[in-house]
């Protein structure tokens, strides 16, 4: 093995430790809400509204976070998003109001993630592989967050069945802090300064206004946005809903972390079939066996077996939209402000998120019931399959002619 091998071996791995904390931290936070509910005395709405703001300021602040890092490069973000996500988790263990909740747990917990997640960690190594190997690293990175999710959740719970809610999250402060040594490798990334082989020398704002004038760009971020809204809702309300349905905490447990578990094989999977087919036809199956899943999910009675199925097919599903959405704005517009472009799709991934988690604990606090959110999801996740058909995943026109030497033959091929 060369010695450029062994580093991007090294450089996988710890993007992959990075991702796994980054996102099993944060899906954890569904398991607060009973406990910070009733220890407040608030109905479930406060706490939800407290992750939905979550959902939104990691949404608002990933178009900042990946323009810092493609800026300053991805260490320095890593490292500003590693100190703030503790300080969310801690302000979090600490809070007294709801008021200091919202604050803690929604908009620096927000911040913290954004600047150690996806958004940030995806284009670096996008931009450190070689491309042929590109979307399945990609798939990688995205599967090692499921990891997380399989590995932190059950310690999570346990912690808090044992120890409380409160210490829990002061155990999470420390393990995002670990996230400071993991972005030590990323120091030789130094964002839109690398060599990428990039077509033309446009500016950030150029390169901003050219994706937000193409209309495929905006079909994509729709599609990312009804991405959100799913998997936010389940992530928060899943184990109030399965308690609501009359079983134990465990189940919400298993239930998670198989949908961690079976989500590493869909993000590899899916990962390597972005490199072989068409990513915005692969997008289009996912949602539409999203919604397929919802509907057969809520017309069958509820048993241990239909929920355990439902995890796993969900799992599958999970984030196997994320590697053929960024690998399709690296596709489309190139490499050098990926961070940037891809922080404005996550963007409205989590404005949708923002609308998920929020809708979820407001209509169960009106209706005493989440089947108005279960079938807007599968009627959306639908719609969006639908909206798949009409994207035009070529690169856009400027790296087509740069590639046919300028010929108009750009136009048509």
């Amino acid at each position: 093995m060369s010695n450029t091998q062994k580093l991007l071996s090294s450089l996988m791995v710890f993007a992959c430790l990075l991702l796994l904390v980054n996102f099993g931290l944060r899906s954890s936070m569904g398991f607060f809400l009973t406990p910070i509910s009733e220890e407040f005395g608030y109905g479930r709405e406060v706490f939800a509204f407290s992750l939905a703001l979550q959902n939104l300021c990691w949404g608002l602040f990933q178009p900042v976070a990946g323009a810092f890092a493609d800026k300053f490069g991805t260490f320095k973000t890593l490292v500003i998003g590693a100190v703030i996500y503790a300080a969310g988790l801690y302000f979090t263990s600490i809070a007294e109001s709801a008021f200091g909740l919202h604050m803690a747990a929604g908009l620096l917990i927000g911040m913290g993630i954004a600047g150690t997640g996806f958004g940030v960690v995806l284009p670096a190594i996008a931009r450190m592989v070689p491309p042929e190997k590109r979307p399945l690293a990609l798939g990688i990175g995205t599967a090692a967050g499921s990891a997380g999710q399989f590995l932190v959740i059950p310690a999570a719970q346990a912690l808090i069945t044992s120890y409380g809610w409160q210490l829990t999250m002061l155990v999470l402060a420390f393990g995002a802090l670990a996230m400071v040594a993991l972005a030590i490798p990323f120091a030789r990334d130094k964002g839109s300064q690398v060599n990428v082989d990039e077509v033309g020398d446009l500016t950030m704002k150029e390169a901003v206004q050219e994706a937000t004038g193409n209309v495929h760009y905006w079909l994509l971020i729709a599609g990312f946005f009804v991405c959100g809204f799913q998997l936010a809702f389940i992530t928060v309300h899943m184990p109030s809903y399965l308690h609501d349905q009359g079983f134990d905490g465990q189940v919400a447990v298993i239930f998670l972390s198989l949908i961690g578990l079976f989500n590493i094989i869909g993000c590899i999977l899916f990962g390597r079939w972005s490199g072989m087919y068409s990513k915005k036809n692969l997008l289009g199956l996912i949602y539409l066996f999203r919604a397929i899943a919802i509907v057969a999910f809520m017309i069958y009675p509820i048993s241990l077996t239909s929920v355990y199925l439902f995890a796993i097919v969900t799992g599958f599903l999970w984030l196997a939209t994320v590697p053929a959405t960024s690998g399709l704005v690296a596709q489309m517009f190139g490499l050098k402000y990926m961070g940037t472009l891809y922080g404005i799709v996550f963007l409205n991934h989590q404005l949708g998120s923002f609308l998920g988690v929020w809708l979820g604990g407001y209509l169960y606090d009106e209706t005493g019931s989440y089947d108005i959110v279960w079938w807007s999801s599968a009627i959306i996740a639908l719609l969006t399959a639908a909206i798949h058909i009409f994207i035009d995943e070529r690169p856009v026109l400027r790296i087509r002619q740069a590639r046919t030497g300028g010929s108009s033959l750009a136009e048509t091929s």
